[in-house]
């Protein structure tokens, strides 16, 4: 896949303000419906507890190459989060930054029209260097990319 000039996107500021509960979510998974007993959960405390409810497997170390396009370098720890589903069926992707912290700092929405496919990545630890390498790596003629960082309280 050839790499082209990506004009720069803004990241969206977000905030906890969307909300989901009880409906098709009502069953109780491993404790979590317990730890939010209000029925209302933000996106990112759904995404805290998704991240501190499963272990990181990094698949895909930092200097690795992408298993299909060996061009596409991982300058960032990638891998998915164990016990987890996503859209493709396997387990939740994640990119893991340099701030040593490890709270989810983000979530990174991507469309790829070779695919046909659309997916949500957790960034965990992620600083704003970090998610302009994350961007670069996605920036491909056939490709969109949008970070949404989270606000710092």
């Amino acid at each position: 896949m050839p790499r082209r000039s990506c004009r720069r996107q803004a990241t969206a500021d977000m905030t906890g303000s969307d909300t989901m509960g009880g409906g098709m979510y009502g069953s109780d998974r491993d404790g979590v419906r317990a730890a939010f007993a209000d029925g209302a959960v933000s996106f990112w405390e759904a995404l805290d507890a998704l991240v501190g409810g499963a272990e990181i497997v990094v698949d895909r170390p930092r200097g690795s190459h992408h298993p299909d396009f060996p061009e596409f370098v991982y300058e960032l720890d990638y891998g998915y989060l164990k016990g987890t589903t996503s859209a493709d069926g396997e387990g939740i992707d994640v990119w893991i930054g340099s701030d040593p912290r490890r709270q989810v700092t983000g979530a990174l929405c991507t469309v790829d029209l070779v695919k046909h496919d659309a997916e949500l990545k957790i960034l965990v630890g992620c600083t704003a260097g970090d998610c302009a390498v994350i961007r670069r790596f996605y920036c491909t003629p056939l490709s969109a990319v949008r970070i949404l960082r989270r606000k710092k309280p």
